[in-house]
């Protein structure tokens, strides 16, 4: 479920004054150019690789070691409540990696974000600067300032977003892929693969927007200023002063943007299981 939110989302749910999506690409686009559209990207592109393969792997091993332990056979066809343990324990394990990577890339993207001088306190930082030079200067100033904790900020939020995002990742891609697979066979096509893994993204990121506001409004605040207490606190301030539509910014970019990416990621991820077993299946003959 997991992918690194490009700018847009993440100035459409932490940002102010955007309106809508194109809004959001003209004013980034006319105040900060083309690069500013990968801002923040190369901390997450360097680790999204291991993220991935850690996340995916945890769901498959705990659910062939759940299969393993109940039915005697790790290859038996999981029930719900085992994809659910399954997912359940990817997701916590999300929060754990993915937590420090997803703060770093939203403290780089927001650090630009205009403010109202008049309403917030800049902690002696000049509005419109850059607070942070780079990931490295970014992590360092946040150790430095905040210690370790300071590096799961939102975290609480992410665990509140990835367990059941990835409930509506792992399990509605199992069941649509076995119900696409026409010979419903251990090896699923890669039209099916391709179809349920994108049907299972547009799902899961379009429940976990709300969530995902939370989460990116606590991260993206210390740049400049510390607003919010708490989940319940930027839930409790996010309402009352935008309303119940503050917590689907950024749904449609991220149904959208869910589709092929989860279609790509699991067709990888399958592709890889079937080349493993054919390596094994070789090794053992």
């Amino acid at each position: 479920m997991k992918f690194h939110k490009c700018i847009l989302q993440t100035r459409l749910q932490a940002g102010q004054g955007y309106g809508s999506t194109l809004n959001c690409i003209l004013t980034v686009y006319r105040n900060e150019s083309v690069a500013g559209f990968f801002k923040g990207m190369s901390f997450p592109l360097t680790s999204i690789a291991i993220y991935s393969s850690v996340t995916f792997g945890v769901f498959s091993n705990t659910q062939r070691l759940i299969c393993q332990n109940r039915y005697g056979d790790s290859n038996h066809a999981p029930a719900l409540s085992d994809l659910t343990v399954a997912s359940i324990v990817a997701g916590v394990v999300s929060v754990g990696i993915g937590g420090p990577v997803d703060l770093v890339k939203i403290r780089l993207q927001m650090q630009t974000q205009t403010f109202i001088e008049a309403n917030i306190n800049l902690k002696h930082r000049a509005a419109g600067f850059p607070a942070y030079r780079g990931p490295i200067h970014c992590v360092s100033s946040i150790l430095r300032q905040e210690g370790l904790a300071g590096m799961y900020r939102g975290a609480g939020a992410m665990l509140l977003r990835d367990v059941p995002g990835y409930c509506l990742y792992f399990i509605p891609y199992t069941f649509l892929c076995g119900w696409i697979s026409p010979d419903g066979g251990i090896s699923p096509s890669p039209s099916s693969v391709w179809m349920a893994g994108g049907i299972a993204g547009a799902i899961s990121w379009g429940t976990a927007t709300p969530m995902d506001v939370v989460k990116s409004r606590l991260q993206a605040d210390g740049v400049y200023l510390n607003k919010y207490k708490g989940v319940m606190d930027c839930i409790s301030q996010s309402y009352h002063s935008e309303g119940l539509k503050v917590f689907v910014r950024g749904i449609t970019v991220n149904a959208v943007r869910g589709f092929p990416m989860s279609a790509a990621m699991f067709l990888g991820y399958e592709l890889s299981r079937k080349a493993l077993r054919g390596d094994q299946a070789e090794t053992h003959s």
